[in-house]
Parts: structure tokens; C-alpha cells; sequence
């Protein structure tokens, strides 16, 4: 199997899906699928779903996200009607980051969204997430797992070694925009272990946080471990761009 690349999208905030048509194609030459995520961050996007059905007329392969959190049983019944109707048939299940306004749900986990896409159809494509902890057994029966990002090859090797799987699996590469943004993101998520080196590196170069993100994909290519790469290029999607495209 050919290593995948898939990128993550920023999905619009906002009613204009501008800039994600830019994202699609400044990208297009290099990425084997688009993953869409769902109110990442805890705050309202365009629907992943619709996001998706955009990637794919404009010629691309996607993976709508669809997490727990904002939904109850009807409401992922509603979503993957949405979803066939455009003919959408990958999708990434996810637990939700905090809302920054209402509460969760509550109806649904992770194990049930599984259950139910299979029950609405086998045809499905379903995936998981995957911490750097030991595996539970009911993720195993999904489709394809994408592993959290992490800025240690090392950690992913003993999370690969220890937790084998017949299924593809993607290593979560993300790209560090600033100084500020890497320390935002280790204060939100204490389990990402970012390289206090790079950190000091941000504050000097603005391209230094690209840079490592590149140079971990090609890392994770070159270990032979992991089927692809989750890459999260967040707003330096130009700059990932033109880095990778002929690396890969």
C-alpha cells in the first residue's frame, strides 16, 4: 500500500466555503484524502459533512468527522442520511473537544456511533482515534485508526509496537504556526509532549514549526510502521505544501 497522506481542513466558521476550496487546491497535488473535522475546538463550523461533499466535487477524496458530543441517536441518523445523499461513506468517530458554549449531548459514544453506522450500512468506512495508551478492544473493530499527534517518533514506535493492528493506522503529525500557538496547545492538551527545543525555535524562526511537521512525515514514512499520516497543516498549509511536494 502506497503511504497515504491526509490533511486535515480548517472548515469555515463562517457561511463562505472560500477558503476551503483554496485549502482543497493548494493541496489537491499532495494529499491522498481530506479529513473534515466537526466543531473542532468546541465552536460552530459548516457542517463536516457538507465540507466533505465539497472535497469531493472538487475531485478529492474526504473523511467527514463526526463526533459524540453534538449529537444524539437521531441526529447521526440525520447526518449519515446527509452523508449518502452526497455520497459520502468515510468518516472519522470522535469523542469532541469542550464546547465553548451548551453542554454535551450526551447520548451517543464513540462504540454506539460505530454500532449504528454499521447497522445503516456495511459499506461504510469507519475510523477511530487512537491516544497513546494502551488500545481498547472495541476500536479494533474499526475501519482505520488515526493515532494522536505527537512531535516523538519515538512514542509512536511504542504505541505502534505495543498495540498491533490489522487495520491502516495514521500517525497525527500537526504543524506548530507560532510560539504562542504551541504553548496554547500544551497548556489545552497536557498528553502532546512538545519538544521544549522547539519551542524556543518558534520564538526565532516562523517556519521552524513547518519544518519539524515535514521532516516527522518523512520520518513516519521512513519507519515503515504506519500506513500514512495524519497531517494537521492548520493556517501554514501553504507553506506544508510547498515543502512536501516533492519530499514525497
Amino acid at each position: 500500500m502506497t503511504f497515504q497522506l491526509v490533511c486535515e481542513i480548517e472548515p469555515p466558521t463562517k457561511p463562505d466555503l472560500t477558503h476551503v476550496r483554496h485549502q482543497i487546491g493548494t493541496l489537491s497535488k499532495l494529499a491522498h484524502a481530506f479529513l473534515i473535522p466537526d466543531n473542532h475546538l468546541g465552536r460552530a463550523t459548516v457542517s463536516s459533512v457538507a465540507v466533505a461533499h465539497e472535497v469531493q466535487a472538487m475531485g478529492g477524496r474526504s473523511i467527514a468527522c463526526l463526533n459524540s458530543r453534538d449529537r444524539n441517536l437521531l441526529g447521526l441518523r440525520r447526518d449519515l442520511l446527509t452523508a449518502a445523499a452526497y455520497g459520502v461513506d468515510q468518516f472519522l468517530f470522535v469523542f469532541g473537544d469542550k464546547p465553548q458554549s451548551g453542554n454535551r449531548a450526551g447520548d451517543l459514544t464513540v462504540r454506539s456511533m460505530i454500532e449504528e453506522a454499521r447497522e445503516f450500512s456495511p459499506s461504510l468506512r469507519v475510523g477511530a482515534a487512537a491516544g497513546l495508551r494502551p488500545l481498547p478492544a472495541w476500536k479494533r473493530a474499526a475501519d482505520f485508526l488515526f493515532v494522536q499527534a505527537s512531535f516523538s517518533l519515538d512514542a509512536l514506535l511504542r504505541w505502534r509496537e505495543a498495540n498491533p493492528v490489522d487495520v491502516p493506522v495514521y500517525a497525527g503529525v500537526m504543524v506548530l504556526a507560532s510560539q504562542p500557538h504551541a504553548q496554547r496547545l500544551a497548556a489545552a492538551i497536557p498528553d502532546i509532549e512538545i519538544p521544549s527545543e522547539l519551542v524556543e525555535r518558534l520564538g526565532e524562526d516562523r517556519m521552524a514549526g513547518v519544518d519539524a511537521a515535514c521532516e516527522q512525515v518523512l520520518r513516519v514514512r521512513d519507519s515503515g510502521a504506519f500506513d500514512g499520516v495524519h497531517l494537521i497543516p492548520v493556517a501554514r498549509y501553504r507553506d506544508v505544501e510547498s515543502r512536501l511536494h516533492h519530499a514525497l
